[in-house]
């Protein structure tokens, strides 16, 4: 079935019934993972999935609706809905789709699709899983069992057509493996988890070494304690200044801004960070987990400062929140075909600097190496953060002992003063946020 055409199609439809602008968001999906455990199959998923979104627009009103059925009757009765839910709607004048001016040229998002990817043998998962485990449960005679450890795959295709012109379509790939085992000594026990997510297959870490890795994290906690109630430098380990990164652009976003529930709203052009501190949106990052040609509404994503050299440049928006705070869209408008385009980012990711998570540390006289986060994060009106932290006490610039039960807590504005150094480790573990290794000059840490 040809999809894009589909999509046009749909859009006609719309304007036939009396949209003055509509547009069809169309996605088309496969995923397949495993569970295993104890060297068993605890689960296998395969699933399929496809939908459309209808969006229009009658007399500034807007109406929405969506399907998973395709047949010719499933799709006339989605616009149909989309239009009278229109004709029932409050009007205003914000309502709308990206202008042609706001879909201009799109740029090169780079290869998205591997075919390895797309068609990896079903064992692979289940071997690439049982690897895993072995190779945690041989890293070290202390990981008793693991909680979990998966492996899996998904393709995904998107297409879309508006009444203004945009139309388009592209196919990605997403392959990734995980574990967390867990590990006992003395009766105490702790976990630690190791994780790769990536669009192309041989850019996977092999399952041994996530396996490894990830029991490594699990074994350095035992016989972890509190320390006591302090101001020290706390260093980050890139999955938890990844966590901090998303916090920051929590706060950039264009809608929380404007409503001035953000920390950030006021600061506009401000110096916020010193000249090492970068943290860029991009969505044409090449191979990058959320790099496309299009966002959610068509528009041509692209590369988008928040911090530049530690000055605050700007925030991320979708077309109608940027029509809101008349400013222009971004490229940010995320969304599944079941719902509407909300501001989301891309690949989200902190420059990364010339030294190396080890120099980083060995400059800490006696601090705190953070592993883990525990909680929400930072509250973006606020900026306030308190969060529970696991990880390892630097002392004379050597990782000593393993430190649980204790509180990081700081504010976003003073957080981002105080970053005064940057590895070169820059990872993407999880997902689309990335950071390297990131040092803050002090921070509240409570315990015992």
């Amino acid at each position: 079935m040809n999809y894009e055409q589909l999509a046009k199609k749909i859009v006609q439809r719309a304007v036939k019934r009396g949209a003055k602008q509509a547009e069809a968001y169309l996605e088309v999906g496969r995923q397949s993972s495993v569970r295993v455990r104890e060297g068993q199959i605890e689960d296998l998923t395969e699933a399929a999935s496809k939908g459309v979104g209808v969006r229009v627009f009658v007399k500034d009103r807007l109406g929405f609706a969506y399907t998973s059925d395709f047949t010719p009757a499933g799709l006339e009765r989605v616009v149909d809905l989309a239009v009278q839910l229109a004709e029932a709607a409050a009007p205003s004048k914000l309502n709308g789709l990206p202008s042609s001016k706001d879909l201009g040229k799109r740029g090169d998002p780079g290869l998205l699709f591997d075919p390895k990817v797309a068609n990896l043998p079903g064992d692979w998962k289940i071997n690439a899983a049982l690897e895993a485990e072995r190779a945690g449960r041989a890293q070290d005679a202390r990981v008793v069992t693991f909680d979990s450890v998966s492996a899996g795959d998904f393709v995904s295709e998107v297409y879309l057509a508006s009444s203004e012109g945009a139309t388009g379509g592209y196919s990605g790939t997403y392959v990734y493996l995980f574990a967390m085992p867990v590990a006992s000594q003395d009766g105490q026990l702790q976990t630690g988890y190791w994780l790769d997510y990536k669009r192309f297959f041989d850019d996977l870490e092999s399952p041994e070494s996530i396996g490894r890795e990830a029991a490594k994290r699990a074994v350095r906690m035992l016989g972890a304690k509190s320390v006591k109630t302090q101001q020290v430098p706390v260093v980050f380990d890139p999955l938890v200044a990844a966590s901090f990164v998303q916090n920051v652009a929590q706060a950039a976003d264009g809608n929380a801004v404007y409503q001035q529930s953000s920390v950030l709203a006021p600061h506009v052009g401000k110096r916020l960070a010193g000249k090492h501190v970068t943290l860029v949106d991009d969505g044409l990052l090449p191979r990058g987990l959320a790099t496309a040609p299009f966002d959610g509404e068509g528009v041509p994503t692209r590369r988008t400062p928040i911090l530049d050299g530690g000055v605050l440049s700007g925030f991320l928006y979708d077309a109608f929140t940027a029509r809101k705070a008349k400013a222009r869209t971004t490229g940010n408008a995320s969304r599944g075909y079941s719902a509407l385009p909300g501001i989301g980012t891309t690949n989200l990711y902190l420059e990364p600097g010339t030294q190396t998570p080890e120099e980083l540390i060995r400059q800490v006289p006696r601090g705190l190496y953070v592993t883990a986060l525990l909680g929400h994060g930072a509250d973006p009106v606020s900026g306030d953060m308190s969060c529970g932290a696991n990880g390892l006490w630097i002392e004379n610039g050597e990782l000593t002992h393993p430190v649980q039960e204790v509180t990081v807590a700081g504010n976003l504005l003073q957080m981002l003063k105080d970053v005064d150094a940057v590895g070169s480790d820059l990872q993407f573990r999880g997902g689309a946020a990335g950071a390297p290794t990131v040092r803050f000059r002090q921070l509240t840490v409570s315990g015992a």
